[in-house]
């Protein structure tokens, strides 16, 4: 079952309603005791219904979720689409300048703020969910995945586990990187990032921004997996496909 409602995110656009979508799995409505994990996912208008995505193709979370009785309760936010550069500015947590999109002002944290202090309360009061760090995860895609490594390492007191597909770390390379270096992570941090093998020569450097990204965690003791697609592309179509791959990762546990 999947309910949505609307909130404005007012750091960012004011009063401006935004839509929320929120996956409920089928234990909940069979078990009022039960409780489950939260998994919140950057772009939820890309999430779940190919009619709301953007290129007409939707991760299809709703039909992984419900064919593998998976016990989770998804929380998908629509992204700031107004023009020029609304969803890359909620989305960067640094401000950067790029030849193709010109001057980006850095909204990142503005938005994890409210994600963390005004949204996830929300989310803890009204829907049955282990509400505490260790099951509480994130995830998204190229933007989404690089505020997916920001959020988990940045946020790491709320966030214990992420999944960070083509995240575009590159963009702010000389300020994320720099960051991964400094903090402090949580025992207990687990971090699933790829890219699609046709994605590499996309830009300059993608390659070992990548393969340093995934160092750094490492050394700082997050549990990364960390893969390249074998001609994966940057689509819905392609990060549908690596659904099965990166959610063994987030449930994975082995006392």
């Amino acid at each position: 079952m999947i309910e949505t409602w609307t909130i404005p995110v007012r750091p960012i656009s004011g009063k401006a309603p935004r839509k929320v979508y929120v996956y409920l799995p089928r234990q909940a409505e069979e078990d009022p005791d039960a409780r489950f994990p939260v998994l919140y996912m950057f772009d939820g208008h890309n999430v779940f219904f190919d009619e709301d995505a953007t290129y007409g193709k939707s991760w299809g979370m709703k039909e992984y979720l419900e064919g593998t009785d998976t016990g989770l309760i998804v929380v998908a936010v629509d992204c700031d689409h107004r023009p020029p550069n609304g969803r890359l500015s909620e989305y960067s947590p640094f401000s950067f300048r790029d030849s193709e999109f010109g001057s980006v002002v850095g909204r990142g944290k503005l938005f994890m703020d409210w994600l963390t202090e005004t949204l996830k309360p929300i989310i803890d009061r009204k829907y049955p969910t282990l509400p505490e760090r260790e099951f509480t995860w994130i995830a998204g895609s190229s933007m989404g995945g690089l505020m997916s490594l920001y959020a988990v390492t940045a946020y790491n007191q709320v966030f214990s586990r992420a999944a960070a597909l083509s995240p575009s770390v590159w963009l702010v390379r000389g300020k994320m990187l720099p960051l991964l270096r400094k903090i402090e992570l949580s025992p207990g941090t687990v971090i699933y990032m790829d890219y699609g093998s046709r994605e590499m020569d996309n830009h300059l450097g993608m390659m070992r921004c990548f393969t340093n990204t995934a160092s750094i965690l490492t050394e700082k003791g997050a549990f990364v997996t960390s893969r390249i697609v074998p001609n994966g592309d940057h689509c819905e179509e392609c990060w549908e496909e690596q659904i099965p791959i990166f959610m063994q990762i987030l449930f994975y546990d082995r006392e």
